[in-house]
């Protein structure tokens, strides 16, 4: 993948996570941090990163629980350790976090 083509992937993704996160009734604030980076605070205090990072090519979740990286393999972005999909983490990662199920869904 090219520079170029990561962008504007990663781009995407990363408004396609934002709509999915707006679209559930997770007590969260959401905001845009320049480009490429979504935080989420979470009612107690805690928060939740998630940003592109060109250089590796990989999206990158920094959460209470740990950090994650996720690598596109040409149809979804895995985790590089245990190759977990990025939506299905991310659902695992707002719900232990936030307290309260999430499912997001990429669409």
């Amino acid at each position: 993948m090219t520079d170029t083509e990561f962008e504007v992937l990663a781009a995407a993704t990363l408004a396609a996570i934002e709509r999915a996160i707006d679209a559930t009734a997770l007590d969260v604030d959401l905001q845009a941090k320049g480009a490429g980076v979504l935080e989420i605070e979470f009612h107690d205090g805690s928060k939740m990163i998630i940003n592109r990072h060109a250089a590796a090519g990989e999206i990158w979740v920094a959460a209470k629980s740990g950090g994650f990286h996720f690598r596109h393999d040409g149809r979804v972005w895995r985790d590089t350790r245990d190759g977990g999909e990025l939506f299905a983490a991310l659902s695992r990662l707002l719900s232990a976090q936030g307290g309260a199920p999430v499912l997001l869904s990429p669409a």
